[in-house]
């Protein structure tokens, strides 16, 4: 159901050192989340950044969802 926005995350050694992107453009997912996360609203990140789609946000997210569902965390040092 959710595999068409995840399709727009692309993973390519070429590109910003093969950190999760959006849709090949140098949109690290990472940075998409640290807008987010200092309050800007979807419409300003798609003002700001006119390349970008309300998909593209919604796909970050859900990207982020994934990665959140983890069995367990073991800490590996003190």
């Amino acid at each position: 159901m959710n595999e068409p926005l995840l399709q727009r995350i692309s993973i390519n050694p070429e590109i910003c050192h093969g950190k999760p992107c959006i849709r090949g453009l140098r949109y690290p997912v990472e940075f998409l989340l640290e807008l987010l996360s200092s309050g800007m609203t979807h419409g300003e990140i798609l003002t700001d950044y006119d390349d970008l789609e309300e998909a593209d946000i919604l796909a970050v997210l859900l990207f982020a969802a994934r990665l959140s569902q983890v069995k367990s965390i073991h800490r590996l040092a003190s």
